[in-house]
Formats: structure tokens, C-alpha cells, sequence
């Protein structure tokens, strides 16, 4: 079997500086707010070119942490509207509603699969205040375009990274052009831990302040709160296990690269619609980190049992969109036709670091031999 993602391959590989890294926090006798956490805060900050990177316990922490900083500091408040694209993961959405905000749900360009900048523009109102584009499926959204939206029109940007590790345009790394940017370090991800992780990146020192806060009970300090906070803290031994990992996304990448261009240049298929270079990135779109490939397809169910039946795991992100869900069904009368194309036809074929290109040129073949009828 062809495994979509092998996680045990992808750690083994680095497996004997995990486990030094594990000794050196046990050894240490200190798990919670150390050297391991400033170093990968660091690092990362310095990967992604912010000049602040705030470890906390997960993605979905990071994202509603800094929408709380954003209400503490009175730049937004319960009721105001945050828009967002159909299509993402629903804890982009979580984030909003979980803050008493508004999530105003935006369709996604069908080629990226990323929030429309067009489509975001016609969706502002009178209680606009901030855009959260997702860069889904590890490409970068067209940040140009929704950055000088957001300037035009007084919005907050908030990134949600958690699939776009990286990913650039035009030198630029996610996590680096809106006024801050929510990470997941979950374990499938580009860099993952080995447990629930996550951060934020900012260059606002103030909103860095206000969330070193609100992650640590609303403290700066022991026994003196601030605010009402959370506890969501990264702890020493995820961030020790994440600076290993750090050193090793970029070589990562370019394999991820590779597989995602034997997929392109080979998978013939008329019934497989295979993804498209951006336009927007002036180097020809290099900057794909490849979270995943996704391909859509008119009859993606059968094509997913070919796969399978041919020893070819594959996954779907995801198959309900989010106005769907029972946890919103507020949302359920929203028209959202691209959206709900894209969950009905979305298959994410194999792809990580330890996948070979043998692997990869099997999961071709499989895909040029599928017949649909409805082709």
C-alpha cells in the first residue's frame, strides 16, 4: 500500500535527534516556558521574517488568540464581521465565532482553491473589520491583492498558515504579510510535532505583548492577570522536538516540489483536473510547499476506490464544507455553489517527504488508468 502520509518514515528519519532533544528537556528538569521555547520562537520568527513568533498549544489556539488580543486592544469587537474563505478547514471559522465575531463565509478562485480577492471585496459591509485568508493545501493566497484590499478599506489581516510552512511570493513567507498569522504544528503538518502545537507570527510588538499574555492565564507575570486569558503554551519538549524538525522543512520542500511536478507533468487524465500555477507570483509560483496535491474530479468517489483497489491511499479536504456542518447551520442557506464543487470533487492523492519518486510514478499510472463514465 502506498500510504498517503507515513509519519512514522517521516520522524524516523531524524529519529535519533528527537530523542536527544526529548532527553536534554527531561534531563533539564524544566517543561513549560524555557530555553527550548525561546530557542524555536527564535528560529522560527527568523525562518518565517517576523520579528515575533509566540508558541502556543495548537492552530485553532493561535487563531483565537489573536483575534482576543485583537478585542483587548479594542480594534474589534463582539459582532463585528471577519471574513473568510468557504471552503477552509472549519476551525478557521471556529476561531471567529468562538470570539463572538461574525464569520462571513467568501467562495474561493476555483484554480487555487484560495479566498477570491474579488469575491472578498463584494462581501465588505459596515462591520467589516478583518480578512483571514487561508493559504489552503500549502500555497500561499494571493497576499498582493489582499493586502492592498486591507489597506483600502482599514481591515485587519489575519493569516492562517497552518498548511503553508514556507510558502512565499515573491520572497515574502506566509506568516509575514498580515498584521499577524496563526501556525499548526500538528503532526501531518509540513513541520509537525509530535502532538498538539502551534504559533503566532506578528511584527506588532504590542499585539506580541498582549498574547505572551493571554497564553499564560492573562499574565506577564506570576499571580498578576492582565487580562482573562487562556492557558495555551507551547511546552519544551514539542518546541524542542519542532527546532529539530525546523532544520529539515526546506530540503523537505524541494522533494515535496518534485513529487508535485512528476504529478503535473505526467497525470494525463481527462477526467482529473490537476492544480495550476499561480499568476500572482512574479517567479513563476516556485513557493508551493505542497501540504497536499489535490485534484479535482466529476466522479472523485470512483476514482478514490481505483486508487484504493490499486493499493493507493488517498484522502478528501474535506468533504463537508463548512455551511454545512450542524455546528452552523445558521450558515446552511448560504449560496456557496464553487465551495460546495470543490468538497464534492476534491481527492488529495499521496504526498510527503518520504514518498519516492517510484511510489509516485505508481500513484500516475493508477490515475491514467481510471475510466469514468462520466467522461
Amino acid at each position: 500500500m502506498i500510504s498517503f502520509l507515513d509519519l512514522k518514515s517521516i520522524n524516523h528519519a531524524c529519529r535519533d535527534e528527537l530523542i536527544e532533544a526529548c532527553t536534554r528537556v527531561i534531563d533539564s528538569g524544566w517543561y513549560i516556558g524555557g530555553s527550548e521555547l525561546q530557542q524555536f520562537e527564535s528560529s522560527y520568527a527568523q525562518y518565517c521574517g517576523t520579528k515575533h513568533c509566540i508558541g502556543v498549544a495548537n492552530g485553532l489556539d493561535a487563531l483565537v488568540l489573536v483575534i482576543r488580543a485583537w478585542k483587548e486592544l479594542g480594534y474589534l469587537s463582539e459582532g463585528d464581521e471577519i471574513l473568510v474563505p468557504s471552503n477552509t478547514y472549519i476551525a478557521s471559522i471556529l476561531a471567529i465565532s468562538e470570539n463572538g465575531l461574525v464569520p462571513v463565509l467568501v467562495e474561493p478562485d476555483l484554480t487555487t482553491f484560495n479566498i477570491c480577492p474579488v469575491n472578498a471585496e463584494a462581501a465588505i459591509t459596515a462591520k467589516t473589520k478583518a480578512i483571514l485568508p487561508v493559504h489552503l493545501y500549502g500555497r500561499i493566497a494571493d497576499m498582493p491583492a489582499i493586502i492592498a484590499l486591507a489597506e483600502r478599506t482599514g481591515l485587519l489581516v489575519l493569516e492562517d498558515s497552518a498548511q503553508s510552512h514556507g510558502a512565499s511570493i515573491n520572497g515574502v513567507k506566509a506568516g509575514a504579510w498580515g498584521h499577524a498569522s496563526g501556525f499548526s504544528f500538528y503532526p501531518g503538518k509540513n513541520l509537525g510535532a509530535l502532538g498538539d502545537a502551534g504559533a503566532i507570527t506578528t511584527n506588532d510588538d504590542i499585539l506580541a505583548s498582549t498574547l505572551r499574555a493571554l497564553r499564560n492565564y492573562g499574565s506577564h507575570e506570576k499571580y498578576k492577570n492582565l487580562y482573562r486569558g487562556m492557558n495555551s503554551r507551547l511546552d519544551e519538549i514539542q518546541a524542542a522536538m519542532l527546532s529539530v524538525k525546523l532544520k529539515y522543512l526546506d530540503e523537505q520542500t524541494v522533494h515535496r516540489r518534485q513529487i508535485a511536478s512528476l504529478y503535473t507533468a505526467n497525470i494525463k487524465n481527462p477526467a482529473i483536473r490537476l492544480p495550476v500555477s499561480s499568476s500572482f507570483d512574479s517567479s513563476g509560483d516556485p513557493s508551493h510547499v505542497w501540504h497536499v496535491y489535490t485534484v479535482l474530479c466529476e466522479d472523485r468517489d470512483a476514482l478514490q476506490k481505483h486508487l484504493l483497489a490499486n493499493n493507493v491511499q488517498t484522502l478528501i479536504h474535506y468533504p463537508i464544507p463548512p455551511h454545512q456542518q450542524q455546528a452552523y447551520s445558521e450558515l446552511a442557506a448560504c449560496s456557496l455553489p464553487v465551495s460546495e464543487q470543490v468538497h464534492r470533487q476534491i481527492l488529495s492523492l499521496p504526498m510527503g517527504p518520504d514518498l519516492s519518486l517510484e511510489d509516485a510514478r505508481a500513484v500516475v499510472a493508477t490515475c491514467n488508468s481510471f475510466q469514468s463514465d462520466r467522461t
